[in-house]
């Protein structure tokens, strides 16, 4: 991508997040801003700012036994538990810790989780954590899937979300739309910058872009 990325910063932390305008068309929508999380998701001191921002926007009475990570967000998983535990959140398993974990994906595209993950979901406190929410289908998947191994869903938590909730579960982002108010996302049949014939800079997802 030729454009240039601009660093969006918000209260509450240090980290930016990296923005660049174009055209981009994601597994379920076309966006005009592609959402560089690499150094967020990879990088350790950005990963434990985006952390400490997501355990303030907890009350500290919720039980948390089981972190959900989606889109590679593995370490701020790891630094947001450290960051849990240090404030005190009370977890309701024997070990008195937290699980970090990642669900897989089947053939059919379904979420599930093998059977030695599965005590790690089921009857636990779980809150998913993902890296950006836009259209809400990936997460109402995660909602869905956590649902059925018999998880109890505490909340969504995102680096950026455009959306305030998901099947009517909140979600605590530490960047949205008055960070990036410009930001939009549209079904591929109904994107304005295809109907000005523009053409896509570029395929991405949570592993990052392929460009055009």
């Amino acid at each position: 991508m030729e454009n240039k990325y601009t660093k969006i910063y918000t209260s509450g932390t240090s980290a930016a997040l990296k923005v660049t305008p174009g055209h981009y068309a994601t597994n379920h929508a076309h966006i005009n801003y592609y959402l560089d999380m690499t150094t967020l998701k990879t990088r350790t001191s950005e990963a434990q700012e985006i952390a400490k921002s997501l355990v303030g926007m907890y009350l500290y009475d919720t039980v948390i036994d089981t972190i959900v990570c989606m889109e590679g967000m593995d370490v701020v998983g790891a630094f947001l538990s450290e960051e849990l535990t240090k404030s005190g959140f009370l977890s309701m398993n024997m070990h008195k810790t937290i699980y970090v974990v990642r669900p897989e994906f089947n053939n059919n595209s379904q979420m599930i989780f093998r059977d030695n993950l599965v005590p790690m979901i089921r009857d636990k406190h779980v809150i998913i954590l993902t890296a950006s929410v836009t259209t809400g289908l990936s997460v109402n998947k995660a909602i869905e899937c956590i649902q059925y191994y018999g998880g109890k869903l505490q909340g969504i938590s995102a680096v950026f979300s455009s959306k305030g909730s998901v099947n009517g579960v909140p979600i605590r982002a530490v960047f949205g739309m008055n960070d990036l108010p410009d930001y939009q996302a549209h079904d591929y049949r109904e994107c304005p910058l295809c109907k000005e014939k523009k053409k896509l800079d570029a395929l991405v997802n949570a592993f990052g872009y392929s460009a055009l």
